[in-house]
């Protein structure tokens, strides 16, 4: 049987938030004594000298409030009774719903560094939590929120300094991303990478403040990497106008430079409106060709249409076009995740290019501590690359031409 604390008297007519909230507790507690019926059904067969079941359940422990996504709720979790000793060690059932210590939902947590790069200071989290979660939000005090921060600091601080030389990342996605908070007169610049395994996960590799242009920012941060033991990835995906380029031939030369993120956008930016809808569907016959020969057909097919009037237009698109291509000498499978950086961008949607909230000057370290703990979060939400069987044959040097294995397509021909 579910249980469940109402707080609601009899006679109120519950709000819409209210019924949320009663859904989350609903929803929380019967995937609570999920757990605990699946635990003690797996150990049914534990028994002592005298038949008695060494796993039993036992009643439920005191109520907890536990602050959600929906608000404020209490439950009380279902009591195990355990008596296995397996080598002289007393076995406990911890449920991995909810752990013992766990006062706020992990969604919470990641609310926390959205506040922050949308420019409202930690000093202000305590006026917007309970307009999000409600006036009776527990758990987050101004002493939590400080030494929440202040944990996440250290693991930031761990994360930068950690050995990569077992790390291995087949390709990787970089991207200058501007949030609101301001220190002293310049808006902060999170210089992100994030890299592809062998295995087809994705990991965050590194997030620094520095500037996106700047070639000496970009170097600052690959030479860091490179020095805790990281070899050159593959290839390397991000926007043609980062400084990473020019750093990245300098400390990891051998990398493969794909940029068709942005470049549609700066070529269409040279056109009319009136052309825009017409040139941006000409500009993806070349992105979702076939192969690399029907991609330089459909680039010459649009000099031809626009090069006499819009010359701009056209430079923008020859400009690198060989590093536009480098798709082609990889998996077909990869492909889609080789033109873009949506897996950067996504995570700082709902902070970035925001009107300024805060009016002081906000904390360096904060800053790219909340960005780190954003992406950690989003992290959890990544999907691996199609393909992931590949990833070993790229990463030890197998040739591919338009998507297919060079050595299966000449013996296919033979």
């Amino acid at each position: 049987m579910l249980r469940v604390v109402e707080k609601n008297e009899e006679d109120e007519i519950p709000s819409l938030e209210a019924i949320a909230r009663e859904g989350a507790r609903r929803m929380l507690t019967a995937a609570l004594e999920a757990e605990v019926a699946e635990y003690v059904a797996s150990h049914r067969d534990d028994r002592d000298e005298d038949g008695h079941a060494l796993v039993v359940r036992n009643g439920h422990k005191p109520a907890r409030t536990i602050v959600t996504g929906s608000g404020t709720i209490e439950v009380e979790a279902p009591r195990v009774n355990d008596k296995r000793v397996i080598e002289g060690e007393r076995q406990r059932f911890t449920s991995k719903i909810l752990p013992p210590y766990m006062r706020r939902s992990p969604k919470i947590d990641e609310v926390l560094p959205i506040l922050y790069l949308r420019g409202l200071s930690t000093g202000d989290f305590q006026e917007a939590i309970p307009a999000l979660l409600g006036e009776d939000a527990a758990g987050l005090s101004a002493t939590t929120i400080t030494r929440l921060t202040n944990q996440w600091e250290a693991e930031h601080e761990a994360f930068r300094k950690r050995d990569l030389s077992d790390r291995e990342y087949v390709y990787v996605w970089v991207d200058g991303i501007h949030v609101n908070v301001r220190l002293e007169d310049d808006r902060v610049c999170l210089l992100v990478m994030i890299g592809a395994r062998p295995d087809g996960t994705k990991e965050l590799i590194g997030v620094e403040d520095g500037y996106r242009e700047s070639k000496e920012s970009w170097q600052t941060m690959l030479r860091g990497l490179k020095n805790r033991g990281l070899e050159a990835p593959v290839v390397a995906v991000g926007d043609g106008a980062l400084g990473f380029w020019a750093a990245v031939r300098d400390v990891w030369p051998e990398t493969r430079e794909q940029c068709w993120v942005h470049r549609l956008v700066n070529v269409l930016d040279k056109l009319p409106k009136r052309l825009q809808g017409r040139a941006k569907k000409a500009l993806h016959e070349i992105m979702d060709a076939e192969t690399k020969a029907d991609a330089e057909r459909a680039a010459d097919e649009f000099e031809a249409e626009y090069g006499a009037k819009y010359p701009k237009a056209v430079a923008s698109l020859r400009r690198d076009f060989e590093k536009l291509l480098t798709f082609f000498d990889f998996p077909a499978e990869h492909w889609k995740h080789l033109r873009t950086t949506n897996i950067i961008e996504s995570p700082f949607a709902t902070v970035r290019l925001r009107q300024r909230v805060t009016k002081g000057p906000g904390s360096r370290a904060k800053a790219i501590t909340m960005a780190f703990k954003l992406l950690e979060m989003a992290g959890q939400r990544w999907r691996r690359l199609n393909g992931p069987e590949l990833l070993p044959l790229v990463a030890h040097g197998v040739k591919y031409q338009d998507g297919v294995q060079i050595e299966n397509k000449e013996a296919r021909a033979a």
